[in-house]
């Protein structure tokens, strides 16, 4: 199914502010019906699937995904990063020198990337046979 262009606004101001009946408004729906309209066209799986399609978009321009998260920290880790320093000449001016991370920001990077893939949990593997026994040996408290 094609949108019409008035499902195309609606669905573009929802993905920018994700009220369905503000969305229908802005898109020139009646304010009357706008509350109707709004619930209607997100029940329509074009109308979802074209804002789905944008929000994917956006996510992919603003967001950045695990993939570019771990590469980061793996360069930084890596030290193939510089990181821009002021540093004073000592005739009173300064300049900007690219340094790679401190050996505290690597090892950040590189515990940041252990949590990830779990690596700091002790795992123990445990095998118990036989019956689970309760024993009560705590006495009442009107015995005192």
């Amino acid at each position: 199914m094609r949108l019409t262009e008035k499902q195309k606004r609606f669905a573009d101001y929802y993905v920018e502010n994700p009220n369905a009946s503000e969305a229908a408004r802005k898109a020139g729906y009646s304010p009357k019906t706008a509350y109707r309209i709004g619930q209607e066209n997100m029940q329509k799986p074009a109308i979802r699937a074209y804002i789905d399609e944008r929000l994917k978009e956006l996510e992919g321009e603003r967001v950045a995904s695990q993939q570019e998260v771990m590469e980061f920290l793996t360069s930084v880790m890596r030290g193939e990063v510089t990181e821009p320093v002021p540093i004073l000449d000592g005739d009173g001016t300064q300049r900007v020198v690219n340094l790679i991370p401190s050996a505290a920001a690597r090892k950040s990077a590189a515990e940041q990337i252990g949590k990830r893939y779990g690596m700091w949990t002790e795992k123990k593997e445990l095998d118990i046979t036989g019956a689970v026994t309760f024993v009560d040996d705590i006495g009442d408290e009107d015995e005192a």
